[in-house]
C-alpha cells in the first residue's frame, strides 16, 4: 500500500575517513536537521570510543596504557570487542582485534610507518604483540598486558551503521537504509511498500566483460557487508601486498578475492565475518561459512574473468526474492 504522507529523505556526511548516506522514510512536514544531527552525533560516538586516528579515543588511550593496568572501556566498545573475540574463535584466529601492530608494520593504518618489507625478527617479534586470546576482562574493564594495541577498523563501520538504524527507530522513524564506507543495513518499507534494494558488490570495472550475473538485496531487517582487493595495497619488490593481513602468520593474505561478501542480521557481524572470510580464502572461507550457516558470496579472479561462489545461505536469499 502507497503511503501519500510520507516521503524518503536522504542525508549524509562525512565519518572514519569515509562517508555516511542514510534514506529515510518521513512525514513530508518532518523537520530533518535534528535527524542529521543526531546522526552525526551517533558516528561521532564510534569515533571517539574505537578510532585508532583519534589520539583521545577511549581505544586510543587503552592502546598507550602501562603494561598490568585495567581500562574501563565503554558499553558499546565492549560489544563491538565481544563480537570481535567471538568471531575470532569461531575463524581460528583469522579475524584478530589486536592487529594493529602488523597493520602499521606493513604500512597500513593511523599509525604506518615508511612502507617496507619487514626482516623475519622484526614480523615475529610484531607478531608476538598480538593474540586475541591475550584479550583478558574483569567487570567491564580491559587488561593492557603490555604492548596489545587494538584495531577495530574491520568492525566499527558496521557497528556504526547498527548505532544509527538503533537510534533512528527510537526516533520514530519506520523504515531507513544506513550506508558507512560502504557497509549497508535496511529496514521497513518504502513510501510504496517495496523494501529497500541494494546491488551487491560487482567485479571491477577492468573486468567488465565478465557475464557474473548483477545481485541485488532487499534488505528488511538486514546487513551487507563487502571487503576485497580492490582497497588499500601497494606494490614493492613486484609483488603486491594488500591491506588484508591474516593474523595467523602476520603477513598480507596472498591472492585477495576480488570481493568477498556477507549478509546478516546486523551490520557489525556482516563486516567482521566479510574480513574473515577474506583471509580465509575461497576454500576455507566457504567451508565456515557452510559450517557457521554465513550467507557469504565470493567473487574470485580467473583466467576467464571473475567468477563466483555462493554459500547455501546466500542462494536461499536469492531463491527467496525469485519466489
Amino acid at each position: 500500500m502507497i503511503d501519500p504522507s510520507s516521503d524518503i529523505a536522504r542525508l549524509g556526511g562525512t565519518t572514519m575517513g569515509t562517508t555516511w548516506s542514510v534514506s529515510l522514510v518521513v512525514p513530508r512536514q518532518r523537520d530533518l536537521h535534528p535527524l542529521h544531527a543526531g546522526i552525526q552525533a551517533r558516528l561521532d560516538d564510534v569515533v571517539a570510543q574505537m578510532s585508532t586516528w583519534e589520539a583521545g579515543s577511549d581505544l586510543s588511550r587503552y592502546n598507550r596504557a602501562e603494561a598490568g593496568r585495567w581500562c574501563a572501556l565503554p558499553a558499546e566498545t565492549r560489544q563491538v570487542l565481544a563480537c570481535a573475540q567471538a568471531i575470532a574463535a569461531a575463524s581460528d584466529g583469522a579475524f584478530d582485534p589486536t592487529v594493529g601492530p602488523l597493520v602499521a608494520l606493513w604500512g597500513f593504518g593511523a599509525h604506518a610507518g615508511e612502507r617496507h618489507l619487514p626482516d623475519a625478527v622484526t614480523l615475529q617479534a610484531t607478531r608476538e604483540r598480538c593474540g586475541w586470546q591475550r584479550l583478558q576482562w574483569q567487570e567491564g574493564a580491559l587488561l593492557q598486558p603490555g604492548g596489545l594495541e587494538l584495531d577495530l577498523s574491520a568492525i566499527a563501520k558496521g557497528f556504526g551503521v547498527d548505532h544509527v538504524a538503533s537510534w533512528l527507530r527510537a526516533q520514530g522513524i519506520a523504515a531507513a537504509l544506513i550506508e558507512v564506507g560502504g557497509e549497508l543495513a535496511g529496514y521497513g518499507r518504502k513510501p510504496d511498500g517495496q523494501p529497500w534494494r541494494v546491488l551487491v558488490e560487482s567485479a571491477p570495472e577492468e573486468d567488465a566483460h565478465s557475464a557474473t550475473p548483477p545481485r541485488v538485496l532487499a534488505l528488511d531487517g538486514r546487513a551487507v557487508a563487502t571487503s576485497g582487493d580492490r582497497w588499500h595495497q601497494y606494490q614493492a619488490g613486484g609483488e603486491t601486498y594488500s591491506h588484508s593481513l591474516d593474523p595467523r602468520t602476520g603477513r598480507p593474505v596472498r591472492q585477495v578475492a576480488a570481493a568477498v561478501t556477507v549478509v546478516a542480521d546486523d551490520a557489525m557481524h556482516a563486516d567482521a565475518w566479510a574480513t574473515a572470510l577474506t583471509v580465509l580464502g575461497r576454500e576455507h572461507g566457504m567451508a565456515l561459512a557452510e559450517r557457521e550457516g554465513l550467507a557469504a558470496r565470493y567473487l574470485q579472479r580467473t583466467a576467464d574473468g571473475p567468477r563466483e561462489f555462493l554459500s547455501s545461505a546466500f542462494q536461499q536469499l536469492l531463491d527467496g526474492q525469485d519466489a
